[in-house]
């Protein structure tokens, strides 16, 4: 993972959603982020499929 020194404040709906009590990271927030974590995210745009 990378390093990240500051951490801009995460924005519901932009950033996240909540579903079933368990918080959604968007598209949005992983483009932002810069890259993939490997954990197959429902909305991973990077492609990654957990097998």
């Amino acid at each position: 993972m990378k390093n990240q020194t500051q951490q801009k404040p995460l924005i519901e709906n932009i950033h996240y959603y909540w579903e079933n009590g368990l918080m959604v990271f968007t598209e949005h927030y992983h483009r932002e982020r810069g890259y993939c974590c490997k954990s197959g995210c429902r909305h991973c745009p990077y492609g990654f499929k957990k097998g």
